[in-house]
């Protein structure tokens, strides 16, 4: 079962949850054991917090015209690159090598956070997160997710909104 907490300190935190916290924003953080075993990585929090997988966004790194750009849509669907393109203004966008995500986010794959990122980049948010009240996102670690308001996450990445996913 997950463990959860209400806006936890800056310190001891991840970069994510310092940078909620920091902007005064309210959330809340998951927690759960992290079984490296599991094919994937969204639908394993899902079901470790017992939330559909609609409202559990993965954070997803892409390249658009040579740019790294984030896209976050529901766990229960996928990434439509070509929408990823249109929504930035680009022409093609291609899946990021995963090293340079993890470079460039500061973060390991499957724990890529869209909040507090080492350097931050262009995000779009699946328009599909604005039917809830709240979403989760990684909070920066396996196994560590946050909750919150789309509306905040998209205020504090600067995300445009866009049909960006697709079942």
């Amino acid at each position: 079962m997950a463990k959860k907490q209400k806006k936890q300190s800056g310190t001891g935190g991840t970069p994510a949850t310092v940078a909620l916290t920091a902007a005064g924003t309210g959330y809340t953080v998951h927690a759960y054991e992290h079984d490296p075993a599991h094919p994937s990585y969204g639908d394993e929090a899902a079901e470790a917090m017992g939330v559909s997988p609609d409202r559990v966004f993965k954070t997803l790194v892409a390249e658009v015209d040579g740019e790294l750009t984030v896209a976050v849509v529901p766990v229960a669907g996928t990434l439509n690159l070509k929408a990823l393109a249109a929504a930035v203004s680009g022409k093609r966008a291609v899946m990021a090598d995963p090293a340079a995500a993890e470079r460039t986010t500061g973060y390991v794959r499957g724990g890529i956070s869209p909040l507090g990122q080492r350097k931050r980049l262009r995000t779009v948010l699946d328009d599909s997160a604005s039917a809830h009240a709240t979403i989760c996102v990684s909070a920066g670690r396996r196994g560590l997710e946050v909750e919150l308001a789309p509306a905040d996450l998209a205020a504090l990445t600067g995300a445009v909104l866009a049909p960006i996913g697709r079942e």
